[in-house]
């Protein structure tokens, strides 16, 4: 999939640090701003429990994983919808992405400067939040007069998405995201894909906390939560740092011990990996047998042809049918043999909407 998050957020949030903790991509990270400059692209494994556990049970020769984009952008700063900063370059890059990871500083130190001078996550939230608003308004004003006219003319389409503009533009003068728009229908979802909104775009904020608020948070992320509870986006909490010394240990026994005297189940990047996947509208089957294990990664509400074509064009071209067996199933029986025997392997036709979990075979001919 070509799908992608942005990181973005204020100079010295931590952006750069997550970002090389999670890719394949090597971010430069300093203490001072627009340190990156050009956006760094890199792309990283989806930790998955199910696929290891497959791969147990199969001992395949390969085990492929599936992989999310992930983009580093250079920090913005206040005006850069005036070209302040890397302005109309920052907004660019984000355009560009799919979703939005926004790094907020949640934690206090002073050999770490600040682009404001003070800790305050909503402020920054808000310094963003208005610069991707001032453009998005800008974007609206230039579009509306254009569906106000071709709709008085009798154009349909026009005249509706007159009226999501209209909606979004009431929204955005008022200091609100367009996410906070709600859509009637799938021919205004469609219609607002097409303006290729920044503030539409899926959220994510990630608190970058420090060590000792790795668990439970801290004053700074409380006071985000009660800020973004009107939206519809997801709150993670993160402490850059020590993802940053995690990333360095090699051992599994001993990162599972580090993590374990800090009170955490699981590495945050995990989460972070996981969660950048769901924000995507992503979601995995499986193909599973000697030769290769392997997650393969669709759209939440893709049909069997569909995936089948992600395994090869001539799979959907030439699409008959597919035989699912469900993951727990799999797990249950341990063989697609005793699967099958048990009465639990589903044939399924072209309208089948896959299942995330679903290990997959397809039957075609070209």
């Amino acid at each position: 999939m070509s799908l992608k998050c942005g990181i973005v957020g204020l100079p010295n949030v931590g952006k750069s640090t997550l970002f090389n903790c999670i890719s394949s991509g090597k971010a430069q990270s300093a203490n001072f701003p627009f340190c990156t400059i050009d956006p760094n692209l890199g792309s990283t494994n989806v930790p998955d429990k199910r696929l290891d556990a497959l791969a147990e049970l199969c001992n395949p020769k390969r085990v492929i994983p599936a992989t999310v984009d992930i983009v580093d952008i250079a920090g913005l700063v206040k005006g850069a919808s005036k070209g302040e900063g890397l302005g109309n370059q920052f907004l660019a890059n984000i355009r560009e992405t799919d979703a939005i990871l926004h790094v907020l500083r949640c934690f206090d130190d002073d050999n770490i400067v600040h682009v404001d001078g003070t800790v305050d996550p909503v402020r920054d939230k808000e310094v963003v939040d208005m610069e991707l608003q001032i453009k998005d308004l800008e974007t609206v004003e230039n579009r509306i007069g254009k569906a106000e006219k071709a709709g008085n003319a009798g154009n349909k389409e026009e005249k509706k998405l007159y009226g999501l503009l209209c909606r979004y533009r009431e929204a955005l003068q008022q200091g609100k995201s367009c996410r906070t728009v709600a859509l009637n229908d799938p021919e205004e979802e469609s219609l607002a894909h097409d303006l290729f909104l920044l503030t539409n775009k899926p959220v994510m904020y990630i608190c970058n906390v420090d060590d000792a608020s790795a668990a439970a948070g801290n004053k700074y992320v409380d006071a985000v939560r009660e800020a973004v509870r009107d939206e519809n986006a997801e709150i993670l909490v993160i402490a850059a740092r020590t993802e940053a010394e995690i990333a360095e240990i090699e051992s599994f026994e001993d990162r599972q011990m580090f993590l374990d005297e800090l009170g955490l189940q699981e590495s945050g990047v995990v989460r972070l990996i996981q969660g950048a996947y769901k924000l995507l509208g992503l979601q995995t089957f499986f193909t599973a047998g000697a030769d290769e294990c392997r997650a393969w990664t669709i759209r939440k509400g893709d049909k069997a042809p569909k995936a089948a074509g992600v395994i090869h064009s001539d799979f959907e071209r030439g699409f008959i049918r597919a035989e699912v067996i469900k993951y727990q199933d799999f797990i249950t029986y341990k063989t697609e043999a005793a699967v099958r025997s048990a009465g639990r392997l589903a044939t399924e036709g072209k309208d089948y909407v896959v299942q995330d979990g679903d290990i997959m075979h397809f039957l075609f001919n070209v």
